[in-house]
């Protein structure tokens, strides 16, 4: 693979997608492989499956791969497991998929890596300030990003609003739990990013998850006062930002290993 392409990889609770991404224009430098997750899905089974979606792309050595998980990740630790087995809380993934795959990685929560893709890539391209991205779906997922800078694991689909957890009432599984119409969702959703305007002040906020093709239905009636729109990477996004964002880190710490060198040479 070129220095202009990285890997991309996104875990699922149903599905395992990689796709190699061109670094310049977002797009998928060849068709996206997908695996069904495993059932059960113990970190093992999936970092099996993993190491197989990358070895179907073949990545050069100095590839940068991304991985992208539903949980929050702190310095390669899976800390929380919503759609998969409890038994990656605690797991080292970064390791557990390197020693599968034989290639170093870059692990990063999903909704992380959603918005890191949107905004490198899609509807917040070229966007400054404050850009929150929202999935909705089962739950909430969230990210910040502030000047371009990914703020991690905000989980903000779990912020109190009134007693209630906000993907109680706001995420697309409680419009079909509790029956509402548009017109009745939009006012749950309406509570949700009001509040998150009061916390955060953004200056762009972008809507994702499959209920987002139906925009129209509801962005239109909520009063906001940063811009409100609809993500535009659909399912891709997950993969093209844990390939963009492996790419940058890797670049950084390419940057730390020519210095370290520098150093190294000039001390003998």
């Amino acid at each position: 693979m070129s220095k202009h392409i990285a890997l991309g990889v996104d875990i699922g609770g149903t599905g395992i997608k990689a796709a190699p991404v061109n670094l310049k224009t977002g797009e998928f430098e060849e068709e996206r492989y997908r695996i069904p997750t495993p059932d059960p899905s113990t970190p093992d089974a999936v970092a099996r499956t993993v190491a197989k979606c990358i070895a179907k792309f073949s990545p050069g050595r100095k590839t940068a791969i991304g991985v992208a998980f539903p949980g929050v990740v702190q310095n390669g630790v899976v800390k929380t497991a919503a759609n998969v087995d409890d038994a990656w809380i605690g797991t080292n993934l970064r390791d557990i998929i390197r020693d599968y795959a034989g290639h170093d990685v870059y692990v990063m929560n999903d909704a992380d890596a959603a918005g890191y893709g949107e905004y490198k890539h899609g509807a917040a391209h070229g966007q400054d300030g404050v850009i929150l991205m929202t999935t909705l779906g089962t739950g909430i997922g969230s990210a910040l990003i502030v000047d371009g800078q990914l703020v991690p694991n905000t989980e903000l689909g779990h912020t109190d609003i009134g007693g209630e957890e906000a993907e109680s009432f706001a995420a697309d599984s409680a419009r079909e739990r509790l029956g509402l119409d548009w017109d009745a969702w939009s006012k749950n959703l309406q509570r949700f990013y009001s509040e998150m305007e009061k916390l955060l002040w953004p200056d762009l906020i972008i809507v994702g998850g499959g209920v987002s093709k139906s925009h129209h239905m509801f962005l239109p009636h909520l009063t906001l006062r940063a811009p409100i729109i609809p993500a535009e990477l659909r399912n891709g996004a997950g993969i093209v930002g844990a390939a963009a964002w492996a790419a940058s880190e890797h670049k950084k710490d390419e940057k730390k290993r020519k210095d370290a060198d520098k150093k190294s040479s000039k001390k003998s």
